[in-house]
């Protein structure tokens, strides 16, 4: 899960995607009571949660190549949907996973969330984070799949040179976030210890990762990062981390700046520039884009009116099935019969007896019997 291949799909202005560990020992748990809460308080519309082996088979319209299919490290499938701006709907589904190392103890429960939007998405829109996962500080469901680093709060950069360029490395390769660096230029109080992300608007916040180098630091981390990113670091400044592969429309001075004061006052010009960063296109990476593919083409939390068209599409689907089984069983019985009188032709009249083609055991097996089984069994999506 931690690989971050690109893929050539650019990310839809309509998507909002995460993914992180939760080390605690509930996550499932963590995951319904807040959705439960959200419910009960008309935050969201609805919800659902699925085992992953039934949320890769239920869907009938889904394509056969596994794009749906959440992996055999997934453990469960939730979906939620709610509106943003009055009638603006999102639709939302996070799995979480096994670790691949299956140390569970350290590695904690990954998880992977995609959400969707009917329209552009607002960075002012409620966090889809905080939609399933509680935004409190006691549930530790915010930690990076990069060991070692945390949304929500700062993450001072390793003294040590080596496991500084492994962080920067492994931020910029492996991350689906935004990753910004700012150096403390003195030694800040209670408000300058404070994250910048949290000035950002809410859909923004669980977006992006905070970096801090302390003063000491200055040489060492603008050193780190030029020759790994070939980017520095300003004392006393910020930067926001180029991705890799670095996108065409970055630009280290557009997105560096030279004072960042941590006096709890809101840092107007960086938060300007991550917005800019941000509205950026980027290519998404390969298993962002297929849980988007998971979101749009394995939904299962219908609307009324949704399953109505859902239903239709499958008689339609059925009825050309049958259709087309319909045409092959007379083509076959007009070509038998073309056979059979040019035979009797050529016999002069002396038809050999015909023999069955196909064993009783391969008649149970044909493909009426089973379509009629498929039609018997069809049942509606759960809502």
């Amino acid at each position: 899960m931690a690989r971050n291949s690109t893929s050539s799909t650019i990310a839809p202005a309509t998507a909002w995607l995460g993914r992180g560990r939760h080390l605690g020992s509930e996550a499932e748990q963590d995951v319904r009571r807040n959705l439960s809460a959200l419910k009960a308080a008309r935050v969201i519309d609805g919800f659902l949660e699925l085992d992953p082996v039934e949320a890769a088979r239920s869907t009938d319209l889904l394509p056969r190549d596994g794009s749906a299919d959440p992996g055999p490290l997934a453990r469960r499938v939730f979906e939620a949907r709610w509106r943003v701006a009055d009638e603006v709907t999102v639709r939302a589904q996070l799995t979480t996973y096994d670790p691949e190392s299956r140390r569970i103890e350290r590695d904690g429960v990954t998880w992977v969330l995609a959400a969707e939007a009917e329209r552009a998405w607002e960075a002012g829109w409620p966090s889809p984070a905080t939609m399933f996962w509680p935004d409190s500080d006691q549930v530790a469901w915010d930690h990076e799949t990069v060991p070692g680093v945390r949304l929500r709060t700062t993450n001072h950069l390793p003294k040590d040179d080596g496991e500084l360029r492994r962080v920067l490395r492994d931020c910029t390769q492996q991350s689906w976030y935004v990753h910004v660096v700012v150096h403390e230029a003195m030694t800040p109080d209670a408000p300058g210890r404070r994250p910048v992300t949290a000035f950002l608007p809410h859909s923004l916040r669980h977006r992006v990762v905070e970096h801090r180098a302390t003063p000491d630091q200055a040489l060492t981390a603008d050193f780190a990062m030029k020759r790994e990113l070939g980017v520095g670091l300003p004392r006393g400044g910020a930067v926001i981390l180029p991705p890799v592969p670095q996108m065409p429309e970055y630009e280290a001075e557009r997105f560096t700046v030279r004072d960042v004061f941590l006096d709890g006052t809101e840092p107007t010009e960086l938060l300007s520039k991550i917005l800019d960063f941000a509205s950026l296109p980027r290519p998404l990476a390969v298993d962002a884009e297929r849980a988007l593919t998971r979101l749009r083409q394995g939904w299962h939390l219908l609307t009324p009116d949704e399953e109505l068209v859902h239903a239709r599409a499958m008689v339609t689907k059925y009825a050309k099935a049958l259709e087309a089984m319909t045409v092959s069983c007379n083509l076959y019985q007009e070509a038998a019969e073309s056979a059979l009188a040019a035979l009797a032709e050529t016999t002069g009249g002396d038809v050999p007896p015909r023999t069955p083609t196909s064993t009783p055991a391969e008649q149970e097996t044909s493909p009426f019997k089973s379509l009629t089984k498929t039609l018997n069994v069809f049942k509606r999506p759960n809502r």
